[in-house]
Order: structure tokens, then sequence, then C-alpha cells
């Protein structure tokens, strides 16, 4: 400024060295200094200089900060413009990895205000739009500003890869990471074979009702992709549907066998065996009171909106089919279990609620203490007269404590004997351990779904809890003697985690699957006739001779029971007649489910049997399906088939 005011009009003589006046002192100079450093004039000036240079300095790194495309856009496969994808090709130059950028330490950057040596170069590139490149050939623009900036651009790759430029090495780019991947886990269990009746005539599995199956593969579908082979259990998926089978007559046993067989869908020379049963359904105000623990798992696993909040959801959802007198207690596991809430009466649907309300997700998986836990909190609620249950809410990532599905299932069948069976409710994908959750399910003479919706939530806890809560028949067991007069050939469709051994039908110590109240199970055999020119397997030349049979009876069927807390089992014996019946709208819509179960996972008995087969038979028996859930499995089966191609 001094400089500045010498330069204006006439500078003033210098004075004379004798007519100075005595010096004042230090602090009177710095006084008169500050006077002439703090004018507006001044103040404006200097602050308009500092602001320039700031925006000399940053405004470069804030552009390209600010026009580079997201990693999540990049790595989605979004468009971007051609400016866009030029500034993403030239990423600063010449500035270390450790250097912090002006953006986050100012005051170095407006001191120094450095410049990295490519910068003029890189920056030019990033603040020229593409139309505006010289007219040079593709080839020689790209080597050019590889030369420069040493970073192979998009345009330069694009020439390599396609023979124009040769001599590129591709320098190391940026890693886009892939999805977490899957690490789901379904049982293993090869399909059933096929049998020769001569050789094997009596087939035995134990009952199932749980639908678990069903839903994955609905979900994965839904989300676009096919689910894996082991994840497809046939028997899940055909008895998720309910069918109009005859109820038990009052007095007789629990449940009521109905036995069809037709033509199959797939091969017109074989036909299905169809055995159903249908369950007794108690009056609601018969059923003793219940004691519920939930055990929800609470792990950082369950962080995802399909999963803990979906989970509180479809509790909630079940608490208006509970009854006054009806106790719940809610027990949590992480990093270690605890109980969230006292047994409380369900009528104080408030403090269950707000308990429910409360959950939040993270730590490890400590099932086994909170199976323990949820144990020890039943046998407290335990009364005269009282039912105990325990249903478990988890994605199945057991990573604490017993985690094997075998350790688990001892554990499970020594508590079962107490009378507090254990039902699971699976939830969300990618970690999903369905073979732990069966395994749970069936050996704590519970049942197995998975909700993926809470339209599911509503299907599972709502429609059917009487069937899932209060079971009416335990361990039963079917086996079936096939007439080698009648059948040359059979197989069991599905059932493969459910076969077993011949003696072990007539075993009470055996466990087997549960019917609940109301519940029904479906069961197909797929049958070659004696004669037939679809059989598969040659006869025996060296066979031992049968001896001539009745082939007007196909086979015999035998089921066993236990009347829910009995040691000792009940025998129910039944002739299957050889003549086909006309095929109902049920038995049709079974068929297509059980063929659409075998094109998700293994075709080889379907010919040339196909989805628009399955799609036409399904769509053709959906019959009255008051919920649509016949219509969303024709749906499914489209899904699937556009997926498959």
């Amino acid at each position: 400024m001094e400089n500045f005011d010498r330069h204006q009009g006439s500078a003033q003589a210098p004075r004379p060295n004798q007519d100075r006046p005595a010096r004042a002192g230090v602090l009177k100079g710095v006084r008169e200094m500050m006077s002439r450093l703090t004018t507006r004039p001044a103040l404006a000036a200097t602050a308009s200089v500092v602001a320039i240079g700031v925006a000399i300095t940053v405004y470069p790194e804030l552009r390209r900060s600010v026009s580079a495309p997201s990693p999540v856009a990049t790595a989605t496969g979004e468009a971007q413009t051609g400016e866009a994808r030029a500034r993403q090709s030239f990423p600063e130059v010449g500035r270390d990895a450790g250097t912090a950028s002006p953006l986050e330490s100012t005051a170095p950057a407006i001191a120094a205000a450095p410049t990295p040596k490519a910068a003029p170069e890189a920056d030019a590139l990033a603040d020229m739009p593409i139309a505006a490149a010289p007219p040079a050939p593709r080839k020689e623009a790209a080597e050019a500003i590889t030369a420069q900036t040493g970073i192979m651009t998009e345009e330069a790759f694009r020439s390599a890869t396609s023979g124009d430029v040769a001599g590129y090495v591709l320098p190391e780019a940026e890693t886009v990471l892939a999805p977490a991947p899957l690490t789901e886990a379904y049982p293993e269990a090869d399909p059933n074979p096929l049998k020769v009746t001569a050789e094997e005539p009596v087939s035995t599995f134990s009952i199932d009702t749980d639908t678990a199956s069903y839903a994955v593969l609905r979900s994965s579908l839904t989300n676009g992709y096919l689910p894996p082979a082991e994840a497809v259990r046939v028997e899940e998926m055909v008895n998720y549907f309910p069918y109009a089978y005859p109820a038990p007559d009052e007095g007789d046993a629990p449940f009521r066998a109905a036995v069809t067989l037709f033509e199959t869908p797939w091969n017109a020379e074989t036909r299905l065996l169809r055995i159903g049963l249908q369950g007794e359904l108690p009056a609601t105000d018969d059923r003793p009171p219940l004691d519920l623990v939930f055990l929800i798992d609470t792990s950082g696993s369950m962080d995802d909106p399909k999963k803990l909040p979906l989970l509180k959801q479809s509790l909630a959802l079940m608490l208006g089919e509970l009854r006054p007198e009806d106790r719940i207690a809610i027990v949590t596991y992480a990093g270690s279990a605890g109980l969230v809430l006292e047994p409380t009466d369900a009528a104080d649907r408030a403090a269950i609620l707000a308990a429910l309300d409360r959950l939040g997700a993270g730590g490890s998986t400590a099932g086994a203490e909170g199976l323990r836990l949820a144990y020890r909190t039943a046998e407290s609620m335990a009364g005269e007269g009282r039912i105990g249950r325990i249903l478990l809410a988890t994605d199945g990532d057991f990573n604490v404590g017993i985690h094997d599905p075998e350790a688990l299932k001892d554990f499970i069948a020594q508590k079962r004997e107490s009378g507090t069976y254990l039902s699971v409710l699976g939830f969300g994908r990618g970690n999903l351990d369905d073979a732990t959750m069966q395994a749970l399910a069936q050996n704590g003479n519970g049942t197995a779904a998975y909700i993926d919706t809470l339209a599911e939530a509503q299907k599972v806890l709502v429609d059917q809890l009487s069937g899932a809560l209060f079971p009416i028949a335990d361990d039963v067991k079917v086996q079936i003697e096939f007439n080698p007069a009648a059948v040359a050939e059979y197989r069991l469709i599905g059932y493969e985690t459910r076969t077993l051994a011949r003696e072990d039908f007539n075993n009470d110590r055996v466990d087997a699957g549960e019917i609940g109240a109301g519940h029904q199970v479906t069961a197909l055999y797929e049958i070659t006739p004696v004669g037939s020119p679809a059989r598969r397997t040659d006869p025996l030349r060296y066979a031992e001779p049968q001896l001539p049979g009745d082939a007007a009876e196909l086979g015999f069927l035998k089921l066993r029971y236990k009347a829910p807390g009995a040691a000792t089992s009940r025998l129910i014996e039944t002739p299957i007649p050889a003549t086909p019946a006309e095929a109902d709208a049920d038995v049709r819509f079974a068929a297509a489910i059980a063929g659409m179960g075998q094109l998700l996972s293994d075709p080889k008995y379907l010919g040339q049997w196909g989805w628009d087969d399955a799609i036409a038979l399904a769509n053709g028996a959906r019959g009255d399906d008051p919920y649509g859930y016949r219509a969303e499995a024709v749906q499914l089966m489209r899904l699937a088939q556009s997926l498959a191609r």
C-alpha cells in the first residue's frame, strides 16, 4: 500500500534527518502500522487476494472429485456420459497415495499451492469434452494420451483388445468388489432311485409337513435367479398347498388316508399314486393353554430388512391368534443369550410388542446358548394341562457353540422327551443355513417354514398356527408293500431326507414326523405297471421266480403313529386298488408341482415334458384358489421358464 500511495501524484520530498522528531517508542509505531493495515480498503484487498488463491488451488481438485462417477454407479453398470468417462479415465497423476488433498488440509495448500507434475495435462483432459478432441485418429489420440499421462485410456484399451494396437500392457485397474458369496447350506441327499419291485417291494418313509423349500425357491425366482438344486425338496413344495381331503370320522384315528391312482402327466405308460392324509381339527376352545417361548436370533447377520424387521412384524401378526390364558416369553441370542421378556400373559400385548420393538441386531451367533436358555425358560413355565413350545426365528447362521447338525440333532433329541417341541422359522438369504434348520425342526418334533414376505407370515403363523403348535399324532410313518404282480418299478418323488429303513417302521424308538391339528400330508409315487413299455430295467435272467399274485391289488398301505406323549404306536392298514381313477383338480395340481420340482432339480424321468406342459397342467387345475396360492405357482413356473432359457 505504501508503494501504491507513493506513485499517486507527486511524492513528498525526503525529510532531512535532523528535522525528524524524537522516537516515540515501539508501541506507538505498532499502533500506527495496525491503523494503516486495518482500513476498509486494505481489508477488502487482502481478503480478495486470499479468496482468489484458494479458488485457484482448490477448484481443479474439487471439479475432478465432483465429476468422478460414484463406485456404485460404476459397479452397477449405469450409463455414463462421455465427459464422465473421460474424467474417470484420468485420475490424479503424480500424487502420492498418502498426500492429503487441499480439502483435507487447506492451510498448507494455500501457503505452498503445490501443483502435481502432470496436473496440467490431466486437468486439461478432465475439462475437455469428448466432442472437443482433436481430429486425429482414435488410435493416435489414445497413444498420445497414454504417453503423456502413463495411463491407458478407455479408447486405448478398446484398440488394444480389438487388434488395432499391439504391445499394450493393461495397467492394474481399480478393483470392483463383487457381491458377497453365498454361504447357504442345504441338506445333502441324492434323488430317490428307481426301485425294481421284485427286488425291493417295500418303501418306508417318515411324513413331512414342512413347507420351507417352496418359499425358498419362490424367494430365488422372484429375485431373478434359479434356486440351487439341493434347495428343492419336492414333498415340501407339494405340501405347501391345501387339498380337499376327507376329514376323519369322529372316534376314528386322528387322521384319515385317501389313496388315488391316475395317469402320469409326463408319461402315459406309467401311473402316479397319491397318498393324502388329513388331520382332524379340534375346536379352538378345546385346545389346552399354550406356553410359547420366542427364541430370536439378534446376531449381526440378522441386520437386514428381510430378517429381524420382518421377523418382528411376523411375530406381531401371530399375537392376535393367541388366547388370553396363553403365555409368551422372549429369549434372544447373539454374542450371548438373554431373557428379554419374562413369561407374560398373551393378553398383555403392549408389553410383548414393546419387547419386540426393542430388539436390535449385533454380535456373533451363540445359537447353542440360546437354545439352552429357551429350554430352561420353557421348563420353568410348564404346568399341568399346558403345552410348551419353542419357536426359533433365525437365518440359521450358528457360529458359536454347537453348530454341527449332528450335534444339534442329539441335543434337541434329548430335550424333546420333556414334551416341549421346537419349530423353526427361517428369514433372509445369503447365509441361510437350511441344513441346520431342518435338523432342528425334524429332531425337535416341530415344523420348519421359511418366511420371505409378510403374506407368508400370515399363512404360517395365522392361518396354520394350530397345525404348527398343536400336534395330534407323533412319529407318523408310512410303509407301502408293492405287489410284484401289478407293479414292475416304482420311485418315491421327494422325501429324500425322510426315508427310513424297512425295520424302522416297527421300531417305536425311531423318530418320525408329526401331524398337527388340521394339517395335511401328500406323497406321490410314480409306478410302472407290469407289461408297460415304459419299464426302464430288464428282468434278471437268474432271478428267483415270483409267486403269482393278485393283480387287483396294487399294494398294501400301512401307517404307524403315536398319540401325543404316548410311547407305543398304533397301526392302520388298508389295501391299494390297482384300478386308476379320473384325476380331479387337486391331484392334477399336485402332479404339476411335482413336475415343477423335478424340472428345477433332476428332470431325468420327465422325458420331453417341460415348462410349457407344467404351466398348462397347473393353470388348468387351479380349481378353488381363495388365497391365490395356485395362481402364484403358475407365475413362478413362468419365471423359472424364462430364467432357464
